[in-house]
């Protein structure tokens, strides 16, 4: 029972003495903080390499001593140099290599080698009225620089659609620890289910290649010191044709039927996606039978050449290298409306001729208007009758022996006689009592003329 009364004593005070320790160790660190900006910095062989460092203490110090030492994997560490003060003391093994100037504790590499690869761990212990210590470690890489990568294709002639297989593979001199990223048009390459890569990303298999493969491709290699990107590459890859079609500069164009108008001349072109471009044939039906009028992507029908009202034609498209062909058919139909414009446009004034044919209608039919009304016959026959005497005019009347206007009608013929100046004119408002007439107004007519004639030739034998 005493010893292991004993014993519980013995581990007690070594707990509180741990304790202590672990307090000790917590205030000196409070009192001192070592940082650096990166815990990994990559070089370039060949260079300078710089490693920063920074330390800062907030108690009196009398002695600031700095220490930096370098390891590699699973070895010991090794001294490189160490200051107290402003006093430094380097490894006589690399005095020349690396270079401290305290109290700054930062060191300077020159040159970096593959070798100078590893850890680097700068201490720095504060001796005032204790001693504080603070350690950071970094990691530094040696790298060459990229070169610039070149891509080549395989099969460089280039591949069929659906049936050839294309390799991309990216070539570097220069640089290590290298990472490979394919491009296509700027943007990065996944695998589907035509992309896969090579164990180191370096080559890129495309199987089979289609159209939607065809674009820009490059390779981007990098390090952690740089990177570089090859020139661009676009893989050649045969296919078509697609999308054939046929149009014209003329005619009206529905479904696969063209309407031209008799008397002109149309162009017909035919078009196909391919690569390399497909060679073209005509083909023209008539009576049950196919002939080849034309090769080429054009055909110059002249309607009035054709010598039905329709004709069926049809345009082949062939690709020499994918061994595919298309073809479509369209039906030409005859109409003259063509013609009738031309007789339209032949028929037709110009606005200038029409405006000026009309004004001269006008200006003549003014005129006619204006002699018309001057010379018309009716107001000379009233200037004639209203000079003759009312007794003439009297004998007419009883020669007549009536009145009535409607026994009259008939075949007359007008004959101009002299004016006799032996007989008295008379005004036709009045007339004498003693002839038996009022004194009424008397109006003559054309009738009264005629009848008084007869009167007049019985009177001059006398």
């Amino acid at each position: 029972m005493g010893q292991d009364a004993s014993m519980e004593s013995f581990s007690s005070r070594v707990g509180i003495f741990q304790c202590k320790i672990c307090l000790l160790f917590l205030g000196a660190g409070l009192g001192l903080k070592v940082t650096v900006p990166s815990h990994t910095v990559h070089g370039v062989r060949g260079q300078a390499l710089y490693l920063p460092v920074n330390y800062g203490f907030h108690t009196p110090a009398s002695d600031i001593q700095i220490i930096w030492l370098f390891e590699r994997p699973h070895t010991m560490p090794k001294y490189l140099l160490g200051s107290v003060n402003e006093s430094v003391v380097p490894d006589l093994e690399y005095q020349h290599k690396f270079t401290m100037m305290p109290p700054n504790a930062s060191l300077l590499i020159n040159p970096l080698q593959f070798t100078d690869e590893g850890n680097y761990i700068v201490k720095v212990n504060i001796q005032g009225n204790g001693t504080l210590s603070s350690s950071q470690k970094i990691q530094v890489t040696v790298d060459d620089p990229v070169t610039k990568p070149v891509v080549q294709a395989h099969p460089a002639s280039g591949a069929v659609e659906y049936v050839g297989n294309m390799t991309l593979t990216c070539q570097v001199e220069g640089g290590t620890r290298l990472v490979y990223q394919w491009l296509k048009n700027g943007k990065p390459v996944h695998i589907s289910s035509t992309y896969s890569f090579s164990p180191l990303n370096n080559t890129l298999w495309i199987a089979p290649v289609t159209k939607e493969d065809i674009g820009n491709y490059s390779c981007l290699a990098k390090n952690p010191v740089s990177e570089m990107e090859s020139d661009i590459i676009m893989p050649t890859i045969y296919y078509g044709p697609y999308g054939l079609q046929v149009n014209s500069d003329k005619g009206l164009k529905v479904g696969e039927v063209f309407t031209v108008d008799l008397g002109e001349a149309v162009l017909f072109n035919c078009s196909a996606d391919s690569y390399p471009p497909n060679t073209y044939s005509w083909i023209q039906k008539s009576d049950n039978t196919t002939y080849v009028i034309k090769h080429g992507p054009h055909l110059e029908v002249a309607s009035e050449k054709v010598a039905q009202k329709t004709a069926d034609y049809m345009c082949c498209a062939y690709n020499n290298i994918t061994g595919r062909r298309d073809e479509t058919r369209f039906t030409v139909i005859i109409t003259s409306i063509g013609l009738e414009k031309l007789a339209q446009k032949g028929k037709s004034l110009s606005p200038l001729a029409s405006i000026t044919g009309i004004s001269l209608f006008l200006i003549l039919s003014m005129c006619l208007l204006f002699l018309w009304k001057k010379y018309q016959p009716h107001k000379v026959i009233k200037q004639k009758l209203e000079g003759r005497p009312e007794t003439e005019y009297r004998k007419t009347q009883t020669f007549s022996g009536h009145e009535d206007a409607l026994d009259d009608f008939g075949i007359y013929e007008f004959v101009a006689f002299p004016d006799v100046p032996s007989v008295p004119r008379m005004s036709s408002r009045t007339a004498p009592a003693s002839d038996g007439v009022s004194g009424q107004d008397l109006h003559c007519t054309i009738y009264e003329v005629i009848q008084h004639i007869p009167a007049q030739q019985q009177d001059d034998p006398e």
